[in-house]
């Protein structure tokens, strides 16, 4: 379903835009993803509505069939990416985990400024901004992904997010699509 329309208390979450993530290769060229992102950032806070920025600084505790990162992540690895212009008012929320959601504070300050629908923008599609969706659904928001302002690590599993699991979420779009219903 293409975006249809925005709640007046309509929050923008960025996922995982920082240093240590984006140089990594991805199925769709990272400048364009980082432009669109931040012609989001800069049209929701011209419009006075919420923007979240969201880092990453860990992994959840438990086994996997993936081995762990390599080493130590260089000290910048978190550093949001300069491109989205961090402001005073903006929320940044650091997480562990892939959700936002869990383990943060996210949802409090989200219900305490009104919010009840969130876009959503940022890398791995089908990581942490796919958790990310999903914990917003069932926390009762409405959910819009902004599809040309994420991608992923695989082609595959970003086609898969979008065509397959984001319209059982919420509705999917643009970015010019969204700014136009701000």
């Amino acid at each position: 379903m293409a975006v249809t329309e925005l709640d007046p208390k309509t929050a923008l979450i960025i996922v995982d835009l920082q240093k240590g993530i984006v140089g990594l290769p991805c199925a769709h060229p990272m400048p364009a993803i980082v432009e669109q992102s931040a012609k989001l950032a800069q049209a929701f806070r011209a419009k006075g509505r919420p923007v979240v920025l969201v880092n990453v600084t860990g992994v959840a505790p438990g086994r996997n069939e993936q081995p762990p990162h390599g080493g130590a992540w260089p000290d910048d690895f978190a550093e949001l990416i300069p491109e989205l212009d961090v402001q005073p008012s903006d929320l940044k929320i650091t997480k562990r985990t892939w959700g936002a959601f869990v383990h943060t504070d996210l949802d409090a300050q989200l219900k305490a400024l009104g919010v009840t629908q969130v876009v959503l923008a940022g890398v791995a599609t089908s990581i942490g901004v796919e958790s990310t969706a999903r914990q917003a659904y069932e926390y009762g928001y409405n959910v819009t992904l902004a599809t040309d302002a994420m991608t992923d690590r695989s082609a595959e599993a970003h086609d898969n997010s979008v065509q397959r699991i984001f319209p059982r979420l919420g509705e999917t779009g643009a970015s010019t699509d969204i700014i136009a219903l701000l």
